[in-house]
Order: C-alpha cells, then sequence, then structure tokens
C-alpha cells in the first residue's frame, strides 16, 4: 500500500467488505469512493508501479477522503458470497457499508463514485436507486456524482467471451499497449487480480438493457471515461452521443476520453491525469452542491 493508506473493514449488513483508506489533513471535502471492476480487487486504485498512479494518494493529499473497497464477492466477503451477488444486492449491500462508513469516519459533503468496468455497473446501478432511495440504508451519505471509466452500453466483443475477462486471449483488451504502464505493472497487478464469482459472469451479458434502464433513473451528475485504446466497448462519436442522452434526469453529463491509455486506466501511465479529471468534475458537483470551497 501507498504511505497513508491502510485496510479498513466496513459492515454490510450480513456481510464484511475489506476496502482500502487514505484520509486528509483535517476534515474532507468530500468522500470519493473507488469501485474496481470484474477480476480486480480494491487494490487497483492504489496502484504501486509508479508514485503518481494511486488514486488513493493523490485524492488523500487533495482534501478527500478515498475508500476503494472490495465488492461483494471479492476480498473478505468472498468465502462467504463464493458465487458472488448481482448488480441490486451488490447495490443494497454497497449502501450498507456506505452508511456504516459515515457512522465512523467524517464524509464532508457527501460521497462521489469513481467505477471502473464492472465496478461501473455497480455505480450506476446504485445511482439509479437514488432517485427515490429505494431500499437503500439510511445514513448512507448523499451522492454527488460520479465518474465511470471502461464501461459502455453496448460490447465490442461477443458476450461469450465474457466469461472469463482474464484468458489469455484477451490480455491486449484488459491492457492495451505495453507503453502504457510503468515498468513492473504487471508483475504487481498479479496480487490484484481474484476469480470472477459466476453470478457476476452471468449477469454481465445482459448489461446492454440494464444500463438504458439504469441511466434514465439515475439523478446525479454523470462522468464517462473512455481510454483512446478501450476494446472491450463500442465508443464511436455516435455511440457516445446515444449513451450521454440516456441520462435523462442527471443534471449534465460529460463523456470524455482519456489519451494514451487502455482499459486499465488507473494502473498506467495516465492514471495521475485522469484521476485529476476525475476530481475536478467532483469539483464542479461540490459547487453545484454549494458546497464551500
Amino acid at each position: 500500500m501507498s504511505p497513508g493508506v491502510r485496510p479498513v473493514v466496513l459492515e454490510a449488513g450480513p456481510c464484511r467488505l475489506s476496502a482500502l483508506i487514505a484520509q486528509p489533513q483535517g476534515a474532507p471535502r468530500a468522500t470519493v469512493v473507488a469501485v474496481h471492476g470484474g477480476g480486480m480487487r480494491a487494490g487497483y486504485f492504489d496502484g504501486q508501479a509508479h508514485p503518481d498512479v494511486s488514486l488513493l494518494a493523490l485524492g488523500a493529499a487533495l482534501g478527500y477522503t478515498v475508500v476503494a473497497v472490495d465488492r461483494p464477492g471479492y476480498g473478505l466477503s468472498a468465502s462467504q458470497l463464493p458465487y458472488g451477488q448481482d448488480l441490486s444486492e451488490q447495490s443494497a449491500l454497497l449502501g450498507t457499508a456506505l452508511a456504516h462508513l459515515a457512522g465512523r469516519y467524517p464524509t464532508g459533503a457527501g460521497v462521489f463514485l469513481v467505477a471502473h468496468s464492472f465496478g461501473g455497473k455497480l455505480a450506476l446501478t446504485y445511482a439509479a436507486a437514488q432517485d427515490g432511495r429505494d431500499g437503500l440504508e439510511a445514513g448512507a451519505p448523499p451522492l454527488l456524482g460520479m465518474d465511470v471509466s471502461g464501461c459502455g452500453r453496448d460490447y465490442a466483443v461477443d458476450t461469450g467471451d465474457l466469461r472469463d475477462p482474464h484468458r489469455h486471449g484477451h490480455w491486449k483488451r484488459n491492457w492495451g499497449a505495453l507503453r502504457f504502464y510503468p515498468p513492473n505493472t504487471f508483475r504487481d497487478a498479479a496480487a490484484l487480480v481474484a476469480p470472477m464469482p459466476v453470478r457476476e459472469r452471468a449477469e454481465a451479458a445482459h448489461w446492454p438493457a440494464s444500463f438504458a434502464a439504469a441511466a434514465a433513473r439515475v439523478p446525479v451528475p454523470v462522468r464517462l471515461t473512455f481510454a483512446e485504446r478501450e476494446l472491450w466497448w463500442r465508443h464511436s462519436e455516435e455511440d457516445l452521443a446515444e449513451l450521454a442522452g440516456l441520462f435523462t434526469a442527471s443534471p449534465f453529463v460529460t463523456v470524455d476520453r482519456q489519451p494514451e491509455a487502455g482499459h486499465n486506466i488507473s494502473l498506467g501511465w495516465a492514471a495521475r491525469a485522469y484521476h485529476l479529471r476525475a476530481l475536478a468534475f467532483l469539483e464542479e458537483c461540490l459547487a453545484r452542491a454549494g458546497a464551500p470551497a
């Protein structure tokens, strides 16, 4: 872990979720909750190949509490949920975990989600429930907005290829070019890889319809980020315009591309630029919410 980053455990009803936390000096302006993708762990957001890669270290230095959580079925909860959970179940547990987080640590003006790949599916599902807070845990801090990277609506691959995202043939889809990453990235990343639960893999094929339904309900600002060499999703200019148009309840939507990056943006040389852009979007959300500078 990076300096200032430490492990914590979040109570989520019947489950306990492992997580990493970094806190600023003094009270946080807001709390960034980072949600990893399929087959990864929370450490995705605390890359060790270079000091500039860690979102946790950067966010804490800029005045935010940053929490990267192992989604249900990963980390501490893997033994209790060996088959994982569907997105609605994960959303409910995430709300309970965030309520527990708010009871233990100051969260500032609220929570901003930074989510990657399958974690983006969870973030959008969780945000969609915010329109009426249906089934969400009382005490969960308000959601300010989100940045979702590496997650669109329509796959650029056959859905049969989604069953094992880490098989050898998918290396280029996950990473892109070698030059995008600091030396030792792939050695260090081996510790971040985890089995993708069965229920999660099965649900992936149904995502295109689920995306449209969730997007229409998201009531907070949204930023969608696609790597320049994103190979899992369709992201032509026409695709991105259509995606943005689906967020009919959101006050504003931004779609951006991250140059010199592959799917796993937060582990590459582009990580710092991407994280700064995501946090700049959080600043816009805080201004909209009337939070003091």
